[in-house]
């Protein structure tokens, strides 16, 4: 077994938040996804949500942006394998951003059961 090294944890970190920053640097979906984070999390300081309400948009928030960014690497991935089009490649690649698709129905609706109480 491996020793445990601070470094190389560290290290790790620092490639997760490359990642991170690659992300948001390149794809036109994270940003439209950051700004409705954004637009979000003032609309729950706004209302006051709830501990459990902001539980709730957390995690949709986070799980939204994780699916964007495995959609991206998926991407990125089925491109350097087959450069040229290919069907199962664009099946991997459609299945992806149909995952992504689902996270963000999920979270919208999830947006409207917290948030449509306080507006109405």
């Amino acid at each position: 077994m491996e020793k445990f090294s601070l470094n190389k944890r560290l290290k790790s970190f620092t490639y997760a938040c490359k990642g991170i920053c690659c992300l948001i640097r390149n794809e036109h979906n994270a940003w439209i996804h950051c700004a409705a984070v954004v637009a979000v999390v003032t609309a729950g300081w706004f209302f006051g949500i709830s501990r459990g309400e902001w539980i709730a948009v957390v995690l949709c928030c986070g799980m939204v942006l994780a699916a964007e960014a495995v959609n991206t690497a998926i991407e990125v991935l089925v491109d350097l394998v087959s450069p040229q089009p290919h069907p199962l490649a664009g099946k991997a690649k459609d299945v992806a951003a149909g995952a992504v698709l689902i996270t963000a129905i999920t979270a919208a609706i999830v947006g409207c059961i917290v948030f449509l109480p306080y507006i109405i």
